[in-house]
């Protein structure tokens, strides 16, 4: 049963999303109580997702809650070509083997926002790894050199002289026959995949298939607070992240950023929002942000005692060093830093060194080469949440 409640129509038509064609169509589709097949691709690029995903999720939800089908579609194939999606260069092919390793996860991850057991989940891998040569080539024919260049990031990589490989520049036509073969209705995705979501349109119409509406959505800005929320950027609020650290990454956002994240990353009312916007400070709007976006993802709970932790760190200024048994020996910075838990690569420590987010007994460290004594009593702090001494 597909409920049609205006509210929620208006909501799915407005909140966190920037562009909708064709706007009156899917409005009216929407009120006719038909149930529409809703699509939502994801190429498994890394194995964590966060709140930037979560934007897309939350959508999907709000589709699933009135009755329509949801299909998330796992780009287990396309994930081995690559979508620069507004990236300057080629972007680095995934295997099948870090493929499969990258989406052991995601529906886990996903089952927090959405109802798993209800969706349609699809691997575009069921088509394309059957595809022949021919049937390509008769897809491809679909398709127009030209259109594809009105792609913004490839004519600049093409002014630029850069590498833009057949793989990727193809990319658009292979999402685009995703939407066809899953006989979408409705595909969502962020404002950065509009041209890739409006091709599903004209491949659909070109295959003898009512085209699908498209909801182009808001991009969440990630902790930089410049680009859009991304793995590769570092600046990401990942489900993964414990509670501690989600309440701590949500408290360092920039101020500008408080409404957008409360739009785009929580169920409050936009009068509530603005209410919040206008009688609160700063600081305390971070907290009870922070405090409801760890309460939808772990409980009430454990934001409770999240709260508690940041206080007492940040405004009681008196952190608790967690005290770790480790051998005194010379050893290697980046090698300390893997083996305490405190970074999970030696590139990430690395990374963490080069932005002077590591402190050695109050001193920070700006030397990833160093090697290190560590004796009973050293005092270890990553970043602003993680507090480790040496027993």
């Amino acid at each position: 049963m597909v409920n049609i409640d205006q509210q929620k129509i208006k909501e799915i038509l407005e909140r966190g999303v920037e562009e909708v064609i064709e706007e009156e169509s899917l409005r009216q589709k929407l009120q006719s109580g038909r149930k529409l097949r809703v699509k939502f691709g994801i190429d498994p690029t890394a194995p964590d997702l966060h709140l930037g995903h979560a934007v897309p999720l939350r959508k999907l939800r709000q589709f699933q809650d009135l009755g329509h089908k949801v299909i998330l579609l796992i780009g287990d194939f396309t994930a081995t070509i690559g979508d620069p999606s507004g990236k300057s260069s080629t972007r680095p092919i995934l295997t099948e083997k870090e493929v499969k390793k990258n989406m052991k996860d995601y529906l886990k991850q996903a089952d927090q926002i959405l109802n798993i057991k209800k969706i349609e989940v699809r691997y575009n891998g069921e088509w394309f790894s059957k595809m022949k040569v021919k049937d390509f080539y008769e897809l491809a024919g679909l398709e127009s050199v030209f259109a594809l260049m009105e792609r913004s990031m490839f004519r600049e990589r093409q002014e630029k002289k850069e590498l833009l490989t057949l793989k990727e520049f193809t990319y658009p036509l292979l999402q685009a026959y995703d939407s066809y073969m899953l006989k979408a209705d409705v595909e969502i995705g962020g404002i950065d995949q509009l041209f890739n979501v409006l091709h599903g349109r004209k491949i659909q119409e070109k295959l003898n298939q009512i085209p699908q509406e498209v909801m182009g959505l808001t991009l969440l800005v990630g902790l930089d607070g410049v680009n859009k929320m991304s793995k590769s950027l570092g600046n990401q609020i990942a489900f993964t992240d414990s509670s501690s650290e989600k309440f701590g990454k949500i408290m360092s956002i920039k101020d500008e950023l408080i409404d957008q994240y409360f739009d785009l990353c929580t169920d409050f009312e936009q009068s509530k929002i603005t209410q919040i916007l206008e009688t609160q400070n700063p600081r305390d709007q971070k907290a009870l942000l922070a405090k409801e976006i760890v309460t939808m993802y772990h409980g009430e709970k454990e934001a409770q005692k999240a709260e508690e932790e940041f206080n007492k760190t940040f405004r009681d200024k008196n952190p608790d060093f967690q005290k770790f048994k480790y051998n005194e020996q010379e050893i290697s910075i980046l090698q300390l830093l893997v083996d305490l838990g405190l970074a999970p690569s030696k590139n990430e420590a690395k990374r963490l060194i080069l932005q002077k987010a590591v402190k050695i007994n109050g001193q920070v460290q700006e030397d990833w080469q160093k090697i290190i004594k560590t004796t009973t009593g050293t005092k270890i702090q990553v970043g602003p949440r993680k507090f480790l001494e040496i027993i």
